[in-house]
């Protein structure tokens, strides 16, 4: 199904990644655009009622059909539960509680961890936070794919399963790419994400464990909203690193999709990266940009240029400091 892509390598470049310089270019026009900075305070509220919500679901699914079971998990639990990743993505940034509480912004993404049944919320932290500082970076950015990854998933068809395999390839990639010493943080994390399904399991049986742990697979792998892991970074224009999406999905993923100004400003909450577009759009209106994460996707498979392959990748100079 389809043509091998041509693709055998990155896109290998030799300068730093656009951000930072853009950052302070904007910065020194528009000084105001510092205000934006800081936790927003309706985040936690926001999450607490998405967790609510899926609490609820799991007492809903326990007594359904097997089919019904299955067409909530992903008709709305892997909505839920990818909003809920997107919000941790969020937490990670210390917007539920500010920089000045960088423990309280922890534990609250290990609670709103809960529902995806998987513990990731204090690894993610560690590994996202070199993505940013190290965009592209050979050896330390996980986000980009292993060249296992870029070499095999070479056909339209092997692209579409490698889609659907998404969460797996984000659970293995940094282990092979970047393995970090396991830190009290994330035992936390794990001891109390087991013994939350656990205690789900005895309260209410299994169903409510496969609509939880399904709907996290399912919902981070061939679904509309997980276009955005490809519309982000995946080089569909020659040189273009970073793309933003305008689209109305943005209202279940915490404004992620305005990825250019999240790259710029990280301390910015998604609330208020619209706010930044708006002060500062002479430097966003001209990026290539999209309006539909389905049409990303259905692109990605069939393009016959476009592979895993398709990254920006840069060696790194001097000192590396990770999280």
């Amino acid at each position: 199904m389809g043509n091998r892509v041509a693709r055998e390598d990155f896109e290998w470049v030799y300068t730093d990644q656009p951000h930072a310089d853009r950052r302070k270019e904007i910065l020194a026009k528009y000084p105001e655009i510092k205000s934006l900075m800081g936790p927003d305070h309706r985040l936690k509220w926001i999450v607490c009622m998405m967790v609510a919500i899926q609490f609820l679901a799991f007492y809903l699914v326990k007594d359904l059909d097997w089919r019904w079971v299955l067409f909530w998990t992903y008709a709305f639990g892997s909505c839920i539960n990818h909003s809920m990743t997107l919000a941790i993505h969020e937490i990670s940034h210390n917007t539920a509680f500010g920089n000045n509480k960088a423990m309280w912004n922890r534990y609250f993404a290990m609670f709103a961890n809960l529902p995806i049944g998987l513990p990731y919320s204090a690894s993610f932290k560690r590994y996202h936070l070199d993505h940013h500082r190290y965009l592209g970076g050979d050896g330390v950015d996980v986000d980009i794919p292993t060249d296992f990854e870029g070499w095999f998933f070479c056909t339209r068809f092997r692209k579409f399963i490698w889609i659907i395999l998404q969460p797996l390839f984000y659970a293995i990639r940094p282990l092979c790419i970047n393995p970090k010493p396991i830190t009290y943080l994330e035992l936390s994390n794990t001891a109390i994400q087991v013994s939350f399904n656990v205690a789900l399991y005895w309260l209410w049986g299994g169903k409510p464990v496969v609509y939880m742990l399904a709907g996290s697979m399912l919902g981070m792998g061939l679904h509309p909203i997980s276009g955005h892991f490809i519309a982000e970074h995946y080089m569909f224009l020659k040189g273009h690193e970073t793309y933003s999406y305008y689209g109305s999905l943005n209202l279940l993923t915490f404004n992620v999709g305005y990825h250019n100004e999240h790259h710029d400003f990280p301390s910015i909450p998604g609330r208020r990266l619209p706010m930044v577009k708006k002060i500062a759009a002479e430097y966003y209106d001209h990026l290539p940009n999209y309006s539909s994460w389905v049409k990303v996707l259905y692109d990605f498979i069939m393009d016959d240029s476009l592979s895993p392959y398709s990254r920006i990748k840069r060696r790194l100079k001097g000192e590396v400091k990770q999280e």
